[in-house]
């Protein structure tokens, strides 16, 4: 929590500059956060041991969410003005 207030506290103070970079830099962040999630669960023995019985609702519930996260990142930062 504290770095999400030393973050809201940075932009406040800086909310009339335009910092070009951050939108790329939270996508970036954002698709190296999934990667290490990956890595992490692939390295799971446990999980990967019961990836066929976890079964097809399980997969689609992850593809679902990672998909929707995305496309909405994307709707919001086309919105934003931003891409």
């Amino acid at each position: 929590m504290a770095f999400m207030v030393a973050g809201l506290v940075f932009g406040f103070a800086l909310r009339r500059r335009r910092i070009s970079f951050v939108p790329q830099v939270i996508i970036l962040l954002v698709w190296v956060l999934l990667f290490l999630l990956g890595v992490e669960v692939g390295s799971n023995p446990r999980v990967v041991g019961s990836l066929g019985s976890l079964g097809v609702e399980a997969l689609v519930l992850a593809v679902a969410g990672v998909l929707g996260s995305a496309v909405l990142c994307k709707i919001v930062f086309r919105k934003d003005g931003r891409q």
